[in-house]
């Protein structure tokens, strides 16, 4: 039964990162293309079609960036079914995260044939993002820190 609740809690999560990405996304989207108008000393929003992956590397490769996506979402996949009686809760959470991260970018690809950026800051030189490159960061680095930590023990 603890395996199933845990499936059960990965797709929860994954769900409802999913529906808040695509949710929060397409009114963003359909604000900024409708006129509105967000800057700050901190962010600004600038809707972008981003057709590479982060830093524009991979620029105009759709085709290899859904590759890679699937790929990256089967083998998590592969790893949580592999794992899931010694993963914890929190670990799930934030596989989940990614995941969800991943999945947005690759419905993104498929869809429209690039990805829908508009977070913009203003205090550093860095590329424009959304919602889903900052699930995809999150988890990496909550995963990152938490192996870490367990090496550490």
């Amino acid at each position: 039964m603890e395996k199933l609740g845990k499936y059960v809690y990965l797709t929860v999560c994954f769900v409802f990162f999913i529906f808040c990405n695509f949710y929060l996304s397409n009114e963003l989207v359909f604000n900024l293309t409708n006129g509105f108008k967000y800057s700050n000393e901190i962010i600004t929003l600038n809707y972008i079609k981003n057709t590479g992956a982060a830093f524009s590397i991979l620029k105009d490769s759709r085709e290899i960036l859904i590759i890679l996506s699937v790929a990256a979402l089967v083998l998590i996949l592969l790893y949580v079914i592999k794992h899931i009686k010694s993963l914890s809760m929190k670990s799930i959470f934030f596989i989940a995260l990614l995941s969800a991260g991943i999945a947005g970018n690759l419905h993104e690809r498929i869809a429209f044939g690039y990805v829908r950026d508009f977070f913009q800051l203003n205090f550093v030189n860095f590329p424009v993002f959304n919602i889903a490159d900052i699930f995809i960061n999150i988890g990496v680095i909550a995963l990152i820190i938490m192996i870490l930590i367990k090496k550490t023990k």
